[in-house]
């Protein structure tokens, strides 16, 4: 089966959408399948690996500034590549909703190509971050009405990362057919110990708290500084803020305002971490919190929850992290900084049971591991295929069943 990626920037590095591609085109190819990508160059690194159809970059007028500190680049989509690159796949997976996706959808509806997409982002994320503030809900409400008739209703196949955002489109009832289904997790040993070290329970060492995301206005690492100032164990809090982004600056004044203020008493970490260092980082962190009120799947808590850390996550309209939790303790209302302080005092509270859950949570990702989604997405793309040519094969005909509540949708073989 010949598949084709088509997503803007598929070397970007610190995007996850980015990287959520490329771990999934990797676990295509592991099982078997050939996958090519068409995607604008590897602009990080012209003299590194480049996608099997390099387009050139496209340059927004005014708003490059800004979608450079979000680490997005967006590919030109004129010249012949995109038809040749239709043209080579059987079916084309598109992982954006922007100009090259809509000129390759275009040439597969022309070449009579099944056209399938993974939805990886809200309207929000774009408008409010373009913005600068949580205002323009009704061009959010444009953007997405847009998207849903001129893109996803001509989809055989849409991919939902969570339920949330499947029963977001169901609402605005999309054409394609919509399926929950994790975009997955590398997997990942726990390098956390089985037992706690020795000095566990001393009431002086520093509580590691860590939030790894993007400071980005939708994350929303303002609630969680409040928090801390609310939390009876503020002085033992040692902070870590692992990501980039628009409000790097901002925020990292804000985190160090703690110290300076004295409700801290170690001075905040803020910047970017490798993957082997977040690694470190959520294996020795005793809580990690996630405060966001956009996110369509949050995959950063989940490999963080790999390495055995309990989770705090926030229930909001537009985010599926919560789905994750296992205990109600690891979810408040997002933006409520009082009762997240009191989650955090929870856990802190309550070291023997944080530990015996961070395992807990680490074994429950076991169900997101890439290669079972790969799976399932090879399922999709295979019946993609026969219901655009007409045809049936009954053995293998699979189609999704009842979700299990874990914002993963499983699969069952029909007769």
């Amino acid at each position: 089966m010949k598949i084709l990626f088509v997503v803007n920037s598929y070397f970007s590095k610190g995007n996850g959408l980015d990287e959520s591609a490329r771990r999934t085109v990797e676990a295509l190819r592991a099982a078997g399948q050939e996958v090519r990508v068409l995607s604008g160059k590897n602009f990080d690194d012209p003299e590194g690996p480049q996608p099997e159809y390099a387009m050139e970059k496209f340059y927004f007028p005014l708003m490059q500034p800004i979608l450079d500190s979000f680490g997005y680049a967006y590919a030109d989509w004129h010249g012949p590549k995109v038809e040749e690159a239709v043209r080579w796949a059987d079916v084309v997976h598109l992982e954006e909703t922007f100009f090259i996706h809509h000129a390759a959808m275009n040439w597969a509806r022309k070449l009579g190509k099944p056209i399938t997409g993974t939805y990886h982002v809200h309207p929000e994320n774009i408008v409010y971050n373009c913005l600068g503030f949580t205002g323009g809900n009704l061009i959010c409400q444009i953007l997405y009405r847009y998207w849903c008739r001129v893109f996803y209703d001509k989809y055989a196949y849409l991919q939902c990362p969570t339920d949330n955002v499947r029963e977001r489109l169901e609402r605005h009832h999309v054409k394609a057919k919509c399926f929950t289904l994790s975009n997955g997790v590398i997997p990942d040993k726990c390098i956390r110990p089985a037992t706690p070290p020795m000095d566990y329970l001393d009431e002086n060492r520093p509580l590691n708290l860590i939030y790894i995301g993007r400071t980005a206005i939708e994350k929303d690492q303002p609630t969680l500084f409040k928090a801390i100032r609310m939390s009876k164990y503020a002085k033992r809090i040692r902070l870590y803020i692992a990501g980039r982004g628009p409000k790097l600056e901002q925020y990292t004044k804000m985190a160090n305002q703690l110290y300076e203020d004295g409700v801290v008493s170690y001075m905040p970490n803020v910047g970017f971490y490798n993957r082997d260092q977040l690694r470190q980082l959520a294996a020795s962190a005793d809580l990690a919190v996630h405060c966001a009120f956009v996110e369509v799947e949050g995959m950063s808590i989940t490999e963080a929850m790999q390495q055995a850390v309990v989770p705090v996550i926030a229930k909001a309209k537009y985010s599926g992290t919560a789905t994750y939790a296992l205990d109600e303790m690891s979810t408040y209302p997002a933006g409520d900084a009082k009762a997240l302080a009191e989650r955090i005092d929870y856990w802190f509270d309550h070291p023997l049971k944080r530990w015996a859950m961070g395992f807990r949570y680490a074994e429950s990702m076991k169900q997101y591991e890439i290669h079972h989604c790969a799976q399932a997405l090879i399922e999709m793309f295979e019946k993609a295929i026969r219901e655009n040519k007409n045809e049936t094969y009954p053995l293998h005909n699979t189609v999704p069943t009842a979700a299990d509540g874990k914002g993963i949708r499983t699969y069952k073989h029909t007769a």
